[in-house]
């Protein structure tokens, strides 16, 4: 396979980081769809309800169809916030990268090209939140083609937004991300990077019990590099 090599993102690549975007994003549907399968409540409603259907109605056609509907209803609500996560980033950040990162202070914005293909990518801007008094970079949209996958690029993306961070005097790299995305997850742990919270992205999420992790990476600052 050819070679990769890490860059800043140009005008041109626009249209690849989108469709890279949001076909990452919507490989993560089918774990969530089992993840909300798998619930209590939800193998109780999936054999409780069918069963009632049988004993009111002594139809076993309804029990089947009501069983067919619910898991469609379960799949819609399991692939909700993933759907509604990657419309909001296409019509904000995503919708002008330039402008959201390359002109931004203290933003960045790579991708991977390989044979003249973005098969990588990943942003960081700075938080901007003043009760914090240490300054903080995001990374955000982190992503890597499926066929590309097993060949060290995420890693070179983080480590290179480690490396911009601290070239940029920040004191912290910080994401969040899915805990249903668990080869996610386990990259950042096995990074270094230490698990500080967790929240829910909107209320469809909370019901799933589908959490958003909050991650940290520390670096040195200036003067404990110099020392």
């Amino acid at each position: 396979m050819a070679p990769y090599h890490l860059r800043q993102y140009r005008e041109s690549d626009h249209r690849q980081v989108l469709d890279l975007f949001s076909r990452g994003m919507e490989e993560h549907i089918p774990a969530a769809f089992y993840h909300a399968l798998m619930l209590p409540q939800t193998l109780l409603l999936l054999l409780g309800m069918p069963i009632a259907l049988v004993l009111v109605s002594g139809s076993w056609l309804l029990a089947v169809m009501c069983i067919f509907f619910l898991l469609l209803l379960l799949w819609l609500l399991a692939r909700q916030p993933l759907k509604k996560f990657v419309d909001m980033c296409l019509h904000t950040d995503l919708a002008d990268i330039t402008k959201s990162y390359l002109n931004e202070l203290g933003s960045s914005f790579l991708v991977a090209e390989t044979e003249g293909q973005v098969v990588g990518m990943a942003a960081a801007r700075p938080v901007k939140d003043p009760s914090l008094n240490r300054k903080q970079l995001l990374l955000f949209h982190l992503s890597v083609s499926s066929q590309h996958r097993g060949r060290g690029i995420a890693k070179a993306l983080i480590r290179a937004v480690l490396q911009f961070a601290r070239d940029q005097g920040y004191s912290d790299v910080v994401l969040r991300t899915s805990v249903l995305m668990y080869d996610a997850v386990a990259l950042y742990k096995g990074m270094g990077f230490q698990k500080t919270g967790q929240s829910f992205f909107n209320t469809v999420a909370k019901l799933l019990t589908a959490p958003s992790i909050h991650f940290r990476y520390p670096l040195p600052s200036a003067q404990e590099h110099e020392l």
